[in-house]
């Protein structure tokens, strides 16, 4: 049976749980991954109780300890890894550039660049085992110059270009920075037959309430399984919401 871990997939309004939940639909046995573990346990039962063969597994993005248990886990349990999407993030809301917390930004990066670069890293030697390996890295389009519609009818979007007065967020700067790591894994890792892609899910309503622009969760995730089940020879390096590629 085909694996696929999805990090930060703890909360089952968001878009980690509904990628895991569309992957198993079709085939995969997923990986549910969060800090702590009591937060999967319940969502992977939610899983198993719909036939979806699911599992867990702790794994903190700031803990290089914790990456190396969760890859040893992964890797006496199953031998191989086809899939990893790199989905936990961290978001702070905008601040200007002579008000942002340095501890804060540091923060940011460490969880949405340096962390995604390190559970990569861990899960590599098994993505190759696989043969055809997939890593989905979910970015935004906040984290892009020029976006034309953010997946949204009527909707501008929120691009580097289209804040207006409001400062950018350092979110949108780690995802640009997410975007540039993408190619560079598509670039080195293509030789074993791994792709890479960046997926922006769309402005999506990951919370309860009204939805009110934001899309369902289901839409958004459909985009992110799409490119953990590209076949070989797919497209690598490149940027993508609902199949089609952005600019950045």
């Amino acid at each position: 049976m085909r694996t696929a871990l999805i990090t930060g997939s703890g909360r089952r309004e968001g878009l980690g749980f509904e990628t895991a939940r569309q992957l198993g639909a079709q085939g995969f046995h997923v990986i549910l991954s969060a800090r702590r573990l009591e937060q999967v346990k319940p969502l992977a039962a939610e899983l198993t109780g719909q036939g979806i063969a699911a599992s867990t597994v702790q794994l903190d993005l700031l803990d290089p300890a914790s990456a190396a248990a969760a890859k040893s886990q992964v890797e006496t349990q199953f031998g191989k890894l086809e899939v990893l999407v790199n989905n936990a993030a961290m978001l702070v809301g905008p601040a200007d550039v002579a008000d942002k917390d340095m501890d804060e930004l540091l923060l940011e990066f460490q969880t949405n660049v340096v962390g995604t670069w390190s559970v990569t890293q861990q899960f590599l030697p098994l993505l190759v085992t696989s043969g055809h390996g997939r890593i989905v890295n979910v970015s935004s389009g906040a984290g892009s110059f020029w976006d034309p519609d953010h997946g949204l009818v009527n909707f501008p979007g929120f691009t580097m270009a289209r804040f207006g007065d409001m400062p950018i967020p350092s979110y949108a700067l780690t995802k640009a920075a997410l975007n540039g790591l993408t190619i560079k894994m598509a670039k080195e890792l293509e030789r074993d037959n791994i792709l890479v892609n960046s997926v922006c899910p769309g402005m999506t309503a990951t919370h309860p309430g009204p939805e009110g622009f934001a899309r369902p969760v289901a839409d958004s995730a459909k985009g992110i399984v799409w490119a953990a089940t590209l076949p070989d020879g797919g497209p690598t390096g490149l940027f993508f919401r609902d199949g089609k590629q952005l600019p950045w």
